[in-house]
C-alpha cells in the first residue's frame, strides 16, 4: 500500500501541464471556490480554500504564475463578499491575506523547484549508476573471455608442446631401456623406472590439458560436456560422479551454457579436494523456462570462512551472476554440500513434452 502511495507521489512530482491546461485548472478552482464563498456568505468563511489554485499555480507554473493567482483569488474574494452583501473587512485584512497567499506561493513554488531538481539529479545519477553498471559487465564478459583464451592456450601448450616433449622423452628413453636390457646391464631396473615415471607424467600432463582445455559450448552441448566431466572424475579418481540428464533441458544462450559448465567444474574440484567426497551427484532440470543446475555431494561440509572467503565460491558466484543465475549453497541433510544455480527464462522454447531423467 506504502509503495503504491508512493508511486502515485512520484507520477504526480513528474507531472506537467501545458500553460493553457494550467490556467484553465486554476479559473475553475477559483470559480468554483468563489461560488462556494458567495454561497456561504459571512458565516461559513472559505479563504483557506483559495490555497488550492494558488497551490497548483505554484507548483506546476512557478512562483509569477502563482503570484497572478493569488491577485485573482484575492479579486474574486472581494467580488464574492460584495454579492453576497458581506460587509467589507478592511484593507488591513485584504493586504494580510494576499500577502500571506504571496509567501505561500513563494515557498511552494521554491519547494516544487526543489524537488524537481532533486529528481533530475536521482534520474542522471541513476542513469549514471546503470552505465557503470553495463560497462562493469561488459569488462567482466571481456575478463573472463580473456581468461578463457589464456586456459586453452595453456591447456594446449600443455597437451601439444610439453606433452609431445614428454612423449619423445618416454620413447628416448624406452630405447635406453631395450638397449640396456640387451646388454644386460645393472642399469635396466633404473631405465625401466624412468621410463615408468615418464609414463605417469605424460598421463598427469594430459589430464592437466583436459582440465585447462574447456572449449566453448554450443547452447545444447553443456549436457554431454557434463557427462564427460562426470566420466573423467570417475575415471581419474576413487571418487563415482554420476551426472543425471533432462532430456528437455535446451539453453538458449550459449554463454550460460559454458558458465553452467565451469560452475559444475569448480563445484566438483571442490568436492573432490576439500570435501573428501565419494560421491558426487550433478543434475540438469528444466522447469518451464527456467534450467537448475544441481550438484550435491557425500562430503564434509563446509566452514562459513570458505562460504565467505573461498576463492573457489567466488567464482563460482561471478559466473552466475554473469549469466544472470541465481547461485546458492548450503549443506543437505545427509551431510555433504549442495551447490544449486538457477537461471530463468534461459530455456528455448519447445513444444510441450514429456521430459525424461536419465543417469
Amino acid at each position: 500500500m506504502f509503495d503504491h502511495v508512493n508511486s502515485k507521489l512520484r507520477d504526480f512530482r513528474h507531472l506537467r501541464l501545458r500553460r493553457t491546461s494550467l490556467v484553465i485548472v486554476c479559473v475553475i478552482a477559483i470559480c468554483v471556490v468563489g461560488f462556494a464563498d458567495y454561497l456561504t456568505a459571512y458565516d461559513q468563511p472559505v479563504l483557506l480554500f483559495y490555497l488550492l489554485p494558488i497551490s497548483v499555480a505554484a507548483w506546476f507554473g512557478g512562483f509569477w504564475f502563482s503570484a497572478a493567482t493569488a491577485v485573482a483569488c484575492v479579486g474574486v474574494w472581494l467580488l464574492s463578499d460584495a454579492a453576497a452583501g458581506t460587509p467589507f473587512e478592511g484593507w488591513w485584512n485584504l493586504a494580510m491575506a494576499f500577502v500571506a497567499f504571496i509567501v505561500f506561493a513563494g515557498v511552494l513554488s521554491k519547494l516544487a523547484t526543489l524537488v524537481r531538481e532533486l529528481d533530475r539529479r536521482v534520474d542522471q545519477r541513476t542513469a549514471q549508476l546503470q552505465h557503470e553498471m553495463a560497462e562493469r559487465q561488459r569488462l567482466d564478459r571481456e575478463i573472463v573471455q580473456v581468461a578463457d583464451r589464456e586456459r586453452r592456450r595453456l591447456g594446449q601448450d600443455l597437451h601439444d608442446r610439453l606433452g609431445q616433449h614428454l612423449i619423445g622423452t618416454g620413447l628416448t628413453a624406452e630405447a635406453l631401456k631395450q638397449k640396456l636390457a640387451k646388454q644386460c646391464l645393472p642399469q635396466t631396473a633404473d631405465a625401466e623406472r624412468l621410463v615408468h615415471c615418464l609414463e605417469e607424467a605424460i598421463d598427469l600432463t594430459r589430464k592437466l590439458a583436459r582440465g585447462f582445455y574447456s572449449p566453448e559450448l554450443d547452447a545444447e552441448g553443456l549436457s554431454d560436456a557434463l557427462q564427460r566431466l562426470a566420466d573423467n572424475v570417475s575415471e581419474r579418481s576413487q571418487i563415482h560422479c554420476t551426472f543425471h540428464r533432462d532430456d528437455s533441458v535446451r539453453i538458449e544462450d550459449s554463454g550460460v551454457a559454458n558458465q553452467f559448465y565451469r560452475i559444475a567444474q569448480e563445484a566438483v574440484t571442490n568436492s573432490m579436494k576439500h570435501a573428501a567426497a565419494k560421491q558426487i551427484d550433478i543434475s540438469l532440470t528444466a522447469k518451464g523456462r527456467d534450467v537448475c543446475l544441481t550438484i550435491v555431494d557425500d562430503g564434509v561440509g563446509f566452514s562459513e570462512n570458505a562460504r565467505s572467503n573461498g576463492i573457489g565460491l567466488r567464482l563460482m558466484r561471478h559466473g552466475a551472476a554473469l549469466s544472470g543465475a541465481s547461485f546458492d549453497i548450503g549443506r543437505n541433510g545427509k551431510g555433504g554440500t549442495i551447490v544449486r544455480c538457477q537461471a530463468t527464462n534461459a530455456q528455448s522454447p519447445q513444444p510441450v513434452g514429456s521430459s525424461r531423467l536419465v543417469a
